[in-house]
């Protein structure tokens, strides 16, 4: 009982902060136990046991929620109880405190995990927009696991936020789609947009040339927005929008049954204006949505709508593995020695195009082709040739 070891610890000789670092508790409450006398610190747990707390209602609830969920945070809680009950009452701490106690009485402990991030210089308002990428796996409503797809974007100046989610792989025309709803939401388009180098945006960099994907560069043309494209092994680049990545993981999925895409976009943007936008903000200390109501007005206003023309819709990549193959459709196909390689992306476009499979390395010409193979066995799967685009060869 930390009221005998404070004891304890003081007479043998150690300083209130020694204790509360010892301890792992804080130095008021190091003093008050020690001001208390023994019948007073009796009078004061028994007081514990029978005062009515505003947050006992839902005692019962958020129990069930922490022994199904077992790494739940304060935060999410605290969202969670104005999401279901509207309940609004008590400040974040106290929702957090109230979740330890319930973890120390029915022994649910909880397993932290660590991620160091680096700050960015503060920019002025309108200067920059960072985005990202993420996926997280959740339950559906029979049980099964389900892999989800997002894209995020971030204010740099305002932390003002947007996020929208797919349950397929992200392709180009979605990207550029989703970048047309973003700039609506933000209320306009930065001056500069910050990008991690993912495949689907930039196909290779030589000497310093960004060569993007010909369908997003007609569409950052026709916007009119300056590309940063920072790498991987660079997270000081991108240091705000690595945080609201983890953030919409842990504060807004984390734990999340899922039914359909079109609930969950919306219930996800209800969360960016309950929670994501409103929450006052660790390091700046206001609230997103109202630095933003001063930073959209420096954002250069989108005009008329993008036309969606030219777009490979149904085009999608395939990672090119070691062995100069690509998966589509539950079977192999080859691709010319040599196409892997160690220093390059290693991505392909591909797109069924009456019964031929089209394989490029960029979004214009062909590479190669082959006739799709409609039917795969369960335990096997065919690796043919490919067929180039110089050769008459038909397979029949």
């Amino acid at each position: 009982m930390n009221y005998i070891e404070i004891h304890r610890l003081y007479k043998e000789g150690f300083s209130k902060s020694a204790i509360a670092k010892k301890l792992n508790i804080s130095r008021n409450t190091v003093i008050d136990y020690l001001n208390m006398t023994t019948e007073e610190f009796e009078e004061f747990i028994s007081s514990l046991r029978t005062r009515e707390k505003k947050l006992d209602p839902f005692h019962d609830q958020i129990l069930e929620w922490l022994r199904e969920h077992p790494d739940l945070s304060g935060a999410q809680v605290y969202d969670w109880l104005e999401e279901k009950f509207n309940f609004k009452e008590v400040a974040e701490n106290t929702v957090r405190n109230y979740l330890n106690e319930l973890r120390d009485r029915y022994h649910i402990p909880k397993v932290l995990t660590q991620r160091t991030y680096a700050t960015v210089p503060e920019l002025p308002m309108g200067k920059q927009v960072q985005v990202d990428f993420g996926q997280t796996v959740v339950k559906n409503k029979d049980g099964h696991n389900k892999r989800l797809y997002f894209i995020a974007f971030i204010l740099s100046h305002s932390r003002y936020k947007y996020a929208e989610w797919l349950d397929r792989p992200f392709r180009t025309a979605d990207v550029i789609r989703m970048h047309e709803s973003a700039f609506h939401y933000l209320g306009g388009i930065s001056e500069e947009i910050v990008y991690d180098q993912d495949a689907l945006l930039a196909v290779s960099e030589n000497a310093g040339d960004l060569i993007m994907t010909a369908e997003f560069t007609k569409y950052h043309q026709t916007r009119q927005f300056n590309i940063y494209l920072c790498r991987k092994s660079d997270p000081e680049s991108k240091g705000k929008i690595e945080q609201v990545v983890k953030f919409i993981k842990n504060n807004f999925s984390k734990n999340r049954v899922f039914d359909n895409i079109t609930d969950w976009n919306q219930s996800c943007h209800a969360w960016l204006k309950r929670t994501g936008n409103y929450k006052v903000h660790h390091n700046t200390k206001k609230r997103p949505s109202e630095v933003h109501a001063l930073e959209k007005q420096h954002l250069k206003k989108v005009s008329g709508t993008y036309i969606f023309e030219n777009i490979l819709a149904s085009s999608i990549t395939r990672s090119i593995q070691k062995d100069n193959v690509i998966r589509f459709g539950g079977n192999r196909y080859s691709v010319p020695k040599g196409t892997f390689r160690a220093d390059a992306p290693n991505i392909a476009y591909v797109q069924e195009d009456d019964g031929w499979l089209i394989i490029r390395l960029k979004q214009t010409g062909v590479f190669c082709k082959r006739k799709v193979q409609r039917i795969a066995t369960k335990n096997t799967e065919c690796c043919h040739p490919i067929i180039p685009l110089f050769s008459r060869q038909c397979i029949c």
